[in-house]
């Protein structure tokens, strides 16, 4: 049987993947500062201010993410929990697009799809898939793909006595799931990846697999979204089309082969750098979801999101005009001393409290049962297998680089 670490080159892992050696200008991957304190000075000085996070945080050249650039809009970015709190909870005036989201007849593609969507189109075309990313649904993700793939992927360096868990595990994990649950073979995942920015080649992988299920569906998610009825407004109901189902795919490649390995290796290098931390964990794992918990609002890998404003609104005592964008910068909000006592420590004794780790209001992330069960399965088996797993000493310490997209830089170990 071929294990899935044999299916996928190494070399191609480190250049799609390593976050030192291959960063992205375009959204502030060479980033190299610890944004924090800069967002807990303007978190004091106001809850909103004017301005984009990037400039706001002194960096002067344009970059890119979700609600950037549109440079002829006016821009502002909320810091309080609060503030990011209310925004979210306001779906109506703080909208997920500036543009109206046609997923028959526009160009198949991530931001055309519910992640644009508003109100009840959103709530019609989510409720979908929501089902099979249920917790109830958890176990079907771990037995079908999780769980070997992280048993493969730790068995291809368990008795070399040291491995890079951000390229050799935390990397391969999540994008090896979610093109396993399309249906796609494993040594197609890396095609996946390299091609997000050109859904055209993805398609060309997915059109077989869709004509395949539309004749006999599996246990799989293309056959969920082959097979789901959506109800139009006018009452009528019909099974979503092919352009549909791209739309939604793509959106859900993208997501899933993005972040969660970031916030693997987030959340592996702080317990790390914590050896007695990392201790604790292994001796009770019933800490291991806090840790998880923690991480994710500690240092969550995507710290800002955007609304569009689409109405004239006094929010937080700064107006805001219809046309405007909000960015929502949830990495300070998480951090907020009004909600957290010692918001900047790295504490998964904490008391348990919702964060934005995983985004908020209508559109909070889909996929985030599937991520918790990603990380909780490959740092339990990291513990099962590899009892004298620790940071290698003879190698640089992790370190938390970017901006829009942060992430640990090589996570290097030794269990020997």
């Amino acid at each position: 049987m071929t294990e899935t670490s044999d299916l996928l080159d190494p070399d191609r892992v480190r250049r799609l993947f390593d976050l030192a050696g291959n960063v992205q200008g375009w959204n502030g991957g060479t980033y190299r500062d610890d944004p924090y304190p800069v967002w807990q000075r303007l978190r004091e000085q106001a809850a909103v201010h004017e301005g984009t996070l990037h400039s706001l945080s002194g960096i002067e050249e344009d970059i890119f993410f979700h609600g950037l650039p549109y440079p002829d809009l006016p821009h502002f970015s909320a810091f309080t929990w609060a503030a990011c709190d209310a925004a979210y909870r306001n779906p109506e005036t703080f909208a997920s697009s500036a543009e109206v989201v046609d997923l028959e007849d526009g160009e198949a593609g991530p931001t055309n799809s519910m992640l644009s969507m508003g109100g009840v189109q959103h709530r019609r075309y989510r409720a979908l898939v929501q089902p099979s990313f249920s917790p109830a649904k958890v176990k079907w993700w771990v037995e079908n793909w999780i769980g070997s793939t992280v048993h493969s992927l730790i068995d291809s360096f368990a008795k070399s006595g040291r491995a890079e868990l951000n390229v050799e595990l935390c990397a391969a994990i999540p994008v090896v799931t979610i093109t396993g649950s399309f249906g796609l073979p494993v040594e197609q995942a890396l095609d996946v990846r390299e091609s997000l920015s050109q859904p055209e080649r993805i398609i060309e992988m997915l059109a077989p697999i869709v004509a395949a299920r539309r004749e006999q569906p599996e246990d799989d998610l293309i056959s969920v979204l082959v097979e789901a009825e959506i109800t139009d407004e006018d009452g009528a109901t019909h099974r979503l089309s092919d352009a549909e189902i791209y739309s939604f795919a793509l959106l859900l490649l993208a997501a899933g082969s993005g972040t969660t390995w970031k916030q693997m290796g987030i959340t592996l290098a702080a317990l790390l750098q914590r050896p007695e931390l990392l201790e604790s964990v292994r001796a009770d794992r019933s800490l291991l979801r806090p840790a998880i918990e923690e991480s994710l609002r500690w240092a969550p890998t995507d710290p800002m999101f955007s609304r569009w404003v689409t109405d004239d609104i006094d929010f937080f005592g700064t107006h805001l005009p219809k046309g405007s964008v909000l960015h929502i910068c949830l990495g300070a909000a998480n951090r907020d001393p009004a909600r957290w006592d010692r918001p900047d420590d790295f504490d998964p004794m904490r008391p348990l409290k919702p964060t934005f780790g995983f985004g908020g209001g209508p559109h909070v992330c889909l996929g985030q049962h599937v991520a918790r069960a990603e990380m909780t399965v490959a740092i339990n088996e990291l513990l099962d297998r590899l009892p004298n797993l620790r940071l290698d000493a003879d190698a640089d310490a992790p370190q938390l680089i970017g901006f829009y997209e942060r992430g640990a830089t090589a996570i290097p170990v030794r269990f020997d």
